[in-house]
């Protein structure tokens, strides 16, 4: 990996990462060796907030260095946390015994353009009596409402005024218990009620709960804390509010999302990559799907090994909440799927605009129709959402480069994957969205035996 700008960015790590947003890719080689996958990102960030519940300090273990921690680091310093690095790579200790109330200014410049500061609001309304929300962003991948969040926290008893700076969130008669039926298993609002409800008076029923992996593992932070949490059958989880909570020690679980990336990476470029910290728990649903498309896997006790197992094979993919299959997951796995032979049909129910990024793919030399309004089938496990949309794959085809711009996550990571899986050279802009969530990611694709530069 070199700079054609010959410019070096030093990352919190130490590591030497080259700067820039522009990478060109020469791709056709195989992905072959070892990466190693740290703390969910998913997980990470919300338990960097839960810190502001206690009254005493937290550690937090193998958080990733990635911009979405360094994000929630900035916005829980401008609140007063004390967040400092501990000596084993990848620890923080986050100290809240000096939070403050912030101004709106102060927290859209740190917040950029992150959606987390949302969840800031149940423990700073127990913090300080209030919470402040700019506008928020994110992924470009659909509406992503906040109704869910702000209707659970009016449930809560909290007042919820919208002026031209944001909203302003205060709990003038304090945070009571309420019961909360969600609409769609939100893992957002999900995490919002558990950080809300944990210090509210009285007992919170919330039913169509999310139950994704990081979802039980902040629950599992939170009760280290001291909280009452049970998860009932059906989707129901019960809080009991209590009066205090102390800071937790809590090493993160492993980010599935980055572990799938590398086994879809594999897939696509016919290489073998072994991902260190990976469990197969957390991914038994992305297995079956990675098998069925003839990939091979190998479960270890550190990890878990990824390639082909022969000819890659057509599979219809419904994604849904857990345990179904991630919408995270079909954007690097369509790239695989662009070399199955015959006919794949991904119906992704999750997000209205997540496939977008496959105009880029079709570019490189894919055939994927994308159908707007999904496709009606007699064999759908997932129930039908207005919002649904469908692609059809149809492989194997050549890819060759092209020149693309990253619009969000997921998609630029599959850009990337493509890219390499590619014949000739590519030039994939806009790079710095990768770093969201994956930490180290030049680093690791030169490991890997990725051919690239950075520009710029």
């Amino acid at each position: 990996m070199k700079s054609l700008l010959g410019v070096e960015a030093e990352t919190k790590s130490g590591e030497k990462e080259m700067a820039g947003e522009v990478l060109a890719i020469r791709g056709g080689r195989p992905l072959t060796g070892r990466v190693e996958v740290k703390g969910a990102k998913n997980l990470v960030t919300k338990a960097m907030v839960a810190a502001l519940l206690g009254e005493t300090a937290s550690t937090l273990r193998d958080v990733p260095d990635i911009s979405d921690v360094q994000v929630v680091r900035s916005l829980l310093e401008v609140h007063g946390v004390r967040v400092d690095d501990g000596d084993e790579d990848g620890t923080f200790h986050l100290d809240p015994s000096g939070a403050v109330a912030a101004h709106f200014e102060e927290i859209d410049a740190h917040a950029g353009a992150s959606r987390i500061p949302i969840l800031f609001c149940g423990p700073l309304l127990h913090l300080l009596g209030e919470a402040l929300i700019p506008d928020l962003g994110g992924c470009r991948i659909g509406d992503r409402p906040i109704n869910f969040h702000m209707d659970a926290l009016r449930a809560f008893g909290a007042v919820v005024d919208k002026s031209y700076e944001g909203i302003r969130i205060t709990a003038p008669n304090g945070l009571h218990g309420a019961n909360i039926d969600l609409p769609y298993p939100s893992v957002g609002a999900t995490e919002q009620v558990l950080l809300t409800a944990v210090k509210a008076k009285g007992t919170t029923e919330l039913r169509n709960a999310a139950i994704e992996p990081e979802i039980m593992d902040l629950i599992a932070v939170l009760q280290k804390m001291g909280a009452i949490i049970s998860y009932e059958p059906n989707r129901v989880i019960l809080i009991e509010g209590v009066d205090t909570l102390q800071g937790y020690d809590h090493r993160a679980i492993f980010d599935r999302n980055e572990a799938a990336s590398w086994a879809c990476a594999a897939l696509a470029t016919d290489g073998d990559i072994f991902v260190g910290g990976a469990k197969q728990q957390e991914m038994l649903t992305f297995l079956n799907v990675f098998r069925k498309a003839g990939g091979w896997f190998d479960v270890r006790e550190d990890g878990i090994q990824f390639r082909r197992g022969g000819t890659l094979k057509p599979v219809v993919v419904e994604t849904d909440v857990h345990p179904g299959f991630m919408t995270d997951w079909q954007q690097p796995l369509i790239v695989a799927l662009t070399q199955a032979h015959g006919e794949s049909v991904v119906h992704e129910t999750v997000y209205e605009n997540r496939l977008g990024f496959t105009e880029a793919l079709n570019l490189m030399g894919a055939d994927i129709v994308v159908h707007p309004h999904g496709i009606d089938s007699t064999v759908r496990r997932v129930p039908r959402r207005d919002l649904e949309q469908a692609a059809v794959i149809n492989g194997p085809t050549a890819l060759h480069g092209a020149d693309v711009v990253v619009p969000d996550l997921r998609g630029g990571y599959s850009y990337v994957i493509a890219a390499l899986a590619a014949e000739g050279e590519s030039v994939v802009r806009n790079i710095g969205i990768i770093r969201r969530g994956y930490e180290k990611f030049l680093t690791k694709l030169e490991t890997l035996g990725a051919d690239f530069d950075v520009i710029g």
